[in-house]
């Protein structure tokens, strides 16, 4: 069992558990990195703990009609998560329950990981204001120190001055090393990604989180029941469910000050259309045989060799731009202007990891004061790290915020 320290209810799950108890269609989607995904489970699409999460619910409320939703991509943080929060969990239609797993893959930069969570919360409650959300906190070293981990307070932060409820699983693994219960190397060999065992403990953690979420409300209803009948029923009436609470001065609805004006409440991830003027770069997509990591999706994009100065120039809207490059063995480095190519600005993405396969990696150019339509200017080097096999960019996908 998960001590009751580490379930932080705040507002609950009101709309969700009463979908729940009513036996509706409910869609929960699971926005995360590889921990959500399924990293380190046998098979991530059944023992993974949001595989089992939605195996319980499936089970445990069969009345309901289920939509699961795995938008966990591996090596992301909340400032990416909150760019891929529509492409990959909203514009899939309503959803009722959005679990948030980035404490363990966002960094040391306190305002970066404030601004991603706090962007995920608003635009999810400006665009999808009946989504409930559950911040979830996954163990890792950095995360299983007896004072509250820096990553995790930055989230509490977030979720305590938008009423967000909050799971914190390394909190319940921090509790069983402590008391030998289990060694933390015995869930997770590489101490991050926890194996069937470690997914089956989070699952069954996320378990009781939900049945207790669904227990207020049903309490409530029991409670209103008694009120005005003298013979309460059974069965409480779940289509009787009280109203939302109201998250401090501001009512269900309305959106609080934010936490930093720079959140990336307005982030975006789209698609390279026709408003993209190409000079040199061609459409491309990997091959079967191509290596790939952190990233189950689609891998369209546009491509250069990189070897004479490729372009591509397009206009977004926004505080900052950037792209989504597809980077691994062969990939150089590139240059950006904002100012209709008078200055460029350099930048070479390549990391060991762009040694083993492609990935995604974004790449954020310089915020501005206001938002506003930018025109920009992506341009292969030429140059590439000592270690790359080749100079060529590949631009998958176009961000703002």
């Amino acid at each position: 069992m998960l001590q009751d320290r580490h379930i932080r209810m705040r507002e609950g799950l009101p709309r969700f558990a009463a979908k729940l108890l009513r036996g509706e269609a409910v869609t929960a989607a699971y926005l995360g990195g590889s921990i959500t995904e399924g990293a380190g489970a046998s098979l991530q699409d059944e023992k993974s703990w949001r595989a089992l999460n939605g195996k319980y619910l499936s089970e445990r409320y069969a009345d309901c009609r289920f939509t699961f939703i795995n938008a966990g991509v591996g090596g992301t943080n909340s400032t990416f998560g909150a760019h891929r929060l529509q492409a990959h969990a909203l514009s899939q239609g309503e959803v009722d329950l959005l679990f948030v797993e980035f404490s363990v893959n966002d960094g040391e930069d306190r305002e970066e990981s404030i601004r991603g969570m706090e962007g995920i919360v608003r635009q999810c409650r400006r665009l999808s204001p009946e989504t409930e959300l559950c911040f979830v906190y996954t163990a890792a070293d950095k995360n299983l120190s007896d004072e509250l981990p820096f990553n995790i307070a930055n989230h509490e932060e977030v979720a305590e001055h938008y009423g967000i409820a909050s799971l914190n699983l390394a909190g319940g693994v921090r509790d069983l090393v402590r008391a030998s219960v289990v060694a933390w190397a015995e869930l997770a060999p590489d101490r991050v990604h926890p194996n069937d065992e470690g997914h089956a403990l989070y699952a069954a953690y996320a378990e009781q989180f939900i049945e207790q979420a669904v227990a207020a409300v049903a309490n409530a209803v029991k409670e209103e029941e008694t009120s005005t009948s003298p013979v309460p029923s059974e069965i409480p009436n779940a289509s009787v469910v009280p109203a939302p609470m109201i998250r401090g001065d501001v009512p269900v609805g309305e959106l609080p000050r934010p936490l930093d004006a720079r959140n990336y409440e307005f982030a975006t991830m789209k698609d390279i259309g026709l408003d993209v003027v190409s000079d040199g770069f061609a459409p491309a997509r990997l091959g079967p045989d191509d290596p790939m990591m952190n990233w189950r999706f689609a891998t369209e994009h546009l491509a250069a060799e990189g070897s004479r100065g490729e372009s591509l120039s397009f206009a977004l809207e926004g505080r900052r731009i950037g792209i989504l490059l597809l980077h691994g063995p062969d990939s150089g480095a590139l240059e950006y202007s904002l100012d209709g190519g008078k200055n460029f600005t350099p930048v070479d993405p390549f990391d060991e990891w762009c040694l083993l396969a492609y990935r995604p990696i974004q790449v954020s150019f310089q915020e501005q004061p206001e938002r506003q339509l930018q025109q920009v200017i992506v341009r292969c080097a030429g140059t590439k790290d000592e270690r790359s096999k080749g100079t060529g960019i590949r631009v998958m996908k176009l961000l703002s915020s």
